[in-house]
């Protein structure tokens, strides 16, 4: 039997964790923690079962759960989430799609989820808290620091050093060795 886990968060990266959680067939979706008022909708089918004032309580049944907010402007709110969880005691896995790759040289740390058609090249590292979105490229020796969002199609050229909680935006493009300190929108090249 495979262990459940809760989804914090029910929006739009939602539905892609969902998929990708499914199609990693380890755990089975236990429900939604989202908004008090939408408590007893769905979401692709799997119901909204509480808010985050029941974390505790659904403590006591369910150990895993992974952050299902996106993040464009800041990380505040992903990063509020994680120590919440953490705090409670909630084991937070990497969740890694089947059609990404990630190199037995790479590592990434707890509570990142590596979408699908990513790929995540040897001597990388990824930190806690990060969505390495799909086809996002993350060459060798990159280092992407806690709480990133590294966008679709983005890519993060070798030896890059990308600072904690960076927005990294779709189809931008680092030059090799350099460090992200700031912002980074959709289309940029990083120099």
């Amino acid at each position: 039997m495979k262990e459940q886990i809760l989804l914090i968060g029910g929006s739009g990266h939602c539905h892609a964790v969902i998929d990708v959680i499914e199609l990693e067939n380890k755990y089975d979706i236990a429900g939604i923690i989202d908004k008090k008022e939408l408590v007893g909708k769905e979401v692709l089918g799997y119901k909204i079962i509480g808010s985050d004032d029941n974390l505790e309580e659904f403590f006591k049944k369910y150990k895993n759960a992974v952050i299902t907010i996106g993040q464009v402007k800041s990380s505040d709110i992903r990063v509020k989430l994680f120590n919440k969880l953490k705090n409670i005691g909630y084991s937070l896995p990497t969740i890694i799609s089947p059609l990404a790759y990630v190199s037995k040289y790479a590592s990434i740390e707890e509570g990142s989820i590596v979408m699908h058609q990513a790929l995540i090249n040897s001597n990388a590292k990824v930190g806690k808290n990060c969505i390495i979105n799909t086809k996002a490229l993350i060459e060798h020796d990159s280092i992407i620091e806690d709480n990133c969002h590294i966008s679709t199609a983005s890519v993060i050229n070798g030896g890059v050093t990308v600072k904690e909680g960076i927005f990294f935006g779709s189809n931008a493009t680092s030059k090799e060795s350099i460090e992200i300190g700031g912002f980074v929108k959709a289309g940029s090249i990083v120099k």
